[in-house]
């Protein structure tokens, strides 16, 4: 039976193909009314570390999406109501205004996801009204998934071995051919601008990567990764690079905001495959977007954990401390160490850093400076523009040794990484011209140059560029 009127609320799903929320509300009512709400706790509000919920990087982003999205319901004939508030309030005043029959959504599993979702259906229950959940978020559904939830193996490598095999993903959703009309007016509202939230219009340096956002951006992306460049097939020999934007897919933005589904991405891969042919690098992105099924799945089975001190383990160390002098040092790329900081630079200039980046500051920060991960964890979910609750945060929690590692005592190398995947050092020169004249076999170790070859190089030590919080001999 159909309703007269129907909501749909877009989330972290802001796309038209494979939407299983949209699907089923365009299939349950007879009028669709299109809804999204920037949330001010989100976008005007701080984190528990006093950090911006969202940074302007990401705001951006979310931006483009937003406007991506709303054109492509106009070109359908329908059209995007957008908001400034809080979702339980102003989705609870829409279904009021309008005697929907439903809200229809994609569930969310973490807590303060949940916390709106909670409150939004409670208001709706009192006015007769509730909101019908959907399942778009991972590669696989829970419930094709060999386990409960409360059983998914521990470990990635035992997961992939019950699941990949096993499991058929499902075919990705059609994309909406056309919406039937709405019959009452709704003020749709324009999409805000940065300013709106606080920040200034801003210019990405040339060398940053620069994605816009929006389904049809990603999936532009996907065309141009896969099928225009071929750049699939070398993708495990060159995900490990740091320069440039075709090392490695950078589809994360995209998966974080829901502009594509991953199962649209696995199908394009298995389509490139059955014409062009597989390798190790083909399977790679498969390989990739399961680890982010199993950090999802780990954030289901272990909830609030993954926010805590001990993480999912509840083992804490008692070295960590909440050293904000440290922490601020890291974050602003004045550790002395080049590696770290070019990484730390290139995302407080762009919002964006390599998976390899990612894990060399987190361990420097955890095991080196030995401060508190959740002030890393924290910092990261304001800035990076690709930021995912849980792969973010269980991820932290596999560097710090309280998460699924079965490896006790994980430690990078910093030097040695350095070495190996920035071996002439232009990442470094890169994000840190004031040692653009350092001679390549010195440019990870300055603290080893000589007065001599700190005058030829124009830097010096101490002044233009800080001493290593850290003995550098550590890692030789």
């Amino acid at each position: 039976m159909k309703g007269k009127r129907v909501i749909v609320w877009f989330r972290q799903d802001l796309r038209l193909a494979d939407n299983e929320a949209l699907t089923h509300a365009i299939n349950s009512g007879e009028e669709v009314y299109p809804i999204y709400v920037f949330d001010e706790r989100l976008f005007k509000g701080e984190t528990r570390f006093g950090f911006s919920k969202v940074g302007k990087y990401r705001t951006k982003f979310i931006i483009e999406a937003v406007h991506d999205l709303k054109n492509s319901l106009q070109a359908l004939g329908s059209d995007l109501i957008i908001r400034i508030g809080k979702p339980e309030e102003v989705i609870f005043s829409l279904a009021r205004q309008l005697k929907s029959s439903w809200v229809f959504c994609n569930r969310e599993r973490t807590r303060e996801e949940v916390e709106v979702q909670d409150a939004l259906e409670r208001n709706l229950w009192s006015v007769g009204q509730e909101i019908i959940f959907s399942r778009g978020k991972m590669l696989y559904y829970t419930q094709d998934l060999p386990f409960p939830i409360t059983h998914c193996p521990e470990t990635f490598s035992n997961f992939r071995k019950e699941v990949e095999r096993f499991v058929p993903v499902r075919e990705p959703l059609d994309k909406p051919s056309s919406f039937n009309p709405t019959t009452l007016k709704v003020a749709a509202e324009e999409v805000p601008k940065l300013a709106d939230f606080g920040y200034a219009d801003f210019d990405l340096p040339e060398q940053a990567f620069s994605p816009k956002g929006g389904e049809n951006h990603a999936l532009e992306r996907l065309k141009y990764y896969l099928w225009d460049t071929d750049l699939i097939k070398n993708y495990k020999e060159t995900r490990n690079e740091l320069l440039g934007e075709d090392y490695s897919s950078k589809l994360s933005p995209w998966l974080a905001q829901g502009c594509i589904s991953p199962k649209t991405i696995y199908h394009e891969l298995k389509n490139y495959e059955a014409e062009r042919g597989s390798n190790d690098s083909t399977y790679w992105l498969f390989f990739e977007l399961l680890w982010r099924d199993f950090f999802r799945l780990m954030g289901k089975k272990h909830g609030n954990q993954i926010f805590l001190q001990g993480g999912i383990k509840d083992e804490i160390d008692p070295e960590w401390d909440n050293d904000h002098k440290l922490l601020q040092l890291w974050i602003e790329g004045r550790t002395g160490v080049p590696f770290i900081d070019a990484n730390m630079r290139e995302l407080a200039m762009s919002g964006f850093m390599s998976n390899r980046g990612r894990q060399n500051v987190a361990s420097f920060l955890v095991k080196d400076l030995h401060v508190n991960w959740q002030l890393g964890a924290s910092y990261f979910e304001s800035m990076l523009i690709d930021y995912d609750v849980t792969s973010n945060w269980c991820n932290w929690n596999y560097i710090a040794g309280v998460g699924n590692d079965p490896r006790e005592n994980r430690y990078f190398n910093i030097l040695s990484q350095a070495r190996r995947y920035d071996p002439k050092g232009k990442y470094v020169k890169a994000w840190l011209p004031e040692l653009e004249s350092v001679p390549n076999h010195k440019v990870h170790r300055p603290d080893q140059l000589s007065f001599e070859e700190q005058e030829s190089s124009h830097v010096k030590i101490g002044a233009d560029y800080p001493k290593s919080m850290i003995s550098m001999s550590r890692w030789d």
